[in-house]
């Protein structure tokens, strides 16, 4: 069985750690990197090196931002009444890519998860409970469909109740273009739980 040099065995390990990526893809990767010219490679390590040092969290919302805060907090077209609970940044990216939304973020980083050992106090869930006052009328709930999603949207909807705020959770059902028949029972069950008027 051919083995790498130790160097480039190194970097597969360490590309291998990402997400998404197996042993597989990151020897493909890695061999990908030796071909490459030495100035894209440059050009690579200083794009990481920066992101390490410029990017940093946002002391309103937790997004990731280089300025604080970030330019969706700036923002004074954003609807300030309204704000989206998410877990991670990326999540964030998610909804602005969509165009339909207009108001401000709150960054969870994670969702509970007591086999984890992730409880409210590892969540930035105080400073969400700060930030609601007389000017916001609505919290969104966007937590993942999962169970950790949804016991921290019930946590957090149970811990809202006090501020006289709208709580409201994303709906969930048939995604478009979908057949009904492909669709899993849990999916179409949700669907049907959070049916609309049409007119």
């Amino acid at each position: 069985m051919f083995e790498f040099s130790p160097a480039l065995e190194k970097l597969v390990g360490q590309l291998a750690k990402l997400p998404g990526l197996g042993p597989k893809s990151a020897a493909r990767i890695a061999l990908h990197i030796l071909r490459a010219p030495k100035s894209e490679i440059d050009a690579l390590v200083e794009a990481l090196s920066e992101v390490k040092t410029r990017i940093q969290f946002c002391s309103v919302c937790f997004n990731l931002t280089e300025e604080d805060p970030c330019l969706i907090c700036l923002n004074p077209k954003r609807d300030r009444s309204l704000i989206c609970v998410v877990e991670t940044p990326g999540d964030v990216l998610v909804i602005e890519k969509t165009k339909g939304y207009r108001g401000l973020f709150h960054v969870l980083g994670g969702a509970l998860s007591p086999l984890d050992g992730i409880s409210p106090e590892n969540l930035r869930i105080q400073e969400l409970l700060q930030r609601v006052d007389a000017s916001v009328s609505e919290v969104i709930l966007a937590t993942n469909p999962t169970t950790d999603g949804d016991s921290t949207a019930l946590y957090l909807a149970k811990a809202l109740k006090s501020k006289g705020v709208r709580v409201t959770r994303i709906a969930r059902g048939v995604p478009v273009g979908a057949d009904l028949e492909h669709v899993d029972e849990v999916t179409l069950s949700k669907a049907l739980e959070g049916r609309a008027d049409i007119l």
